[in-house]
């Protein structure tokens, strides 16, 4: 069974109830829920736990039944700077996008699909990941 990344923005549009995107972003975790492991990292698990006040709702929201939780490889985090670096490089004026970058690096490490709905963030910089995003 192959394994699909999900990126803290598909997550938050539920947590958050977004007008916009709740809808899309439950509906594709069903879908992908039914033919691929989920999968969060601690990017992600810290990106979605600042919407929480205790660990347990956060527990709650992505239970470990739901998502598989990897660790970032060493190599993610060498190609997470890599890009980060060539993003700062070409003019790249936002400092805390390393994080995204992390995301993007697990998901072409570990071969895994890319779950968001930014997906311009990631394709310049990941060529070989499949993104799933919104058309």
């Amino acid at each position: 069974m192959s394994a699909v990344l999900i990126d803290s923005n598909i997550i938050l549009d539920l947590v958050t109830r977004d007008e916009v995107w709740s809808q899309w972003s439950a509906g594709m975790l069903r879908a992908l829920a039914s033919e691929a492991i989920l999968v969060i990292n601690p990017i992600v698990y810290a990106e979605v736990s600042a919407a929480f006040t205790k660990i347990e709702d956060v527990e709650d929201t992505l239970p470990a039944e739901l998502f598989r939780r990897e660790p970032l490889p060493y190599e993610a985090a060498f190609l997470a700077g890599r890009c980060h670096r060539a993003y700062r490089r070409r003019g790249g004026a936002r400092p805390s996008i390393l994080p995204d970058f992390y995301i993007g690096a697990h998901a072409a490490i570990r071969g895994h699909r890319l779950l968001t709905r930014d997906a311009r963030r990631f394709s310049g910089y990941f060529p070989t990941i499949e993104i799933i995003c919104p058309q």
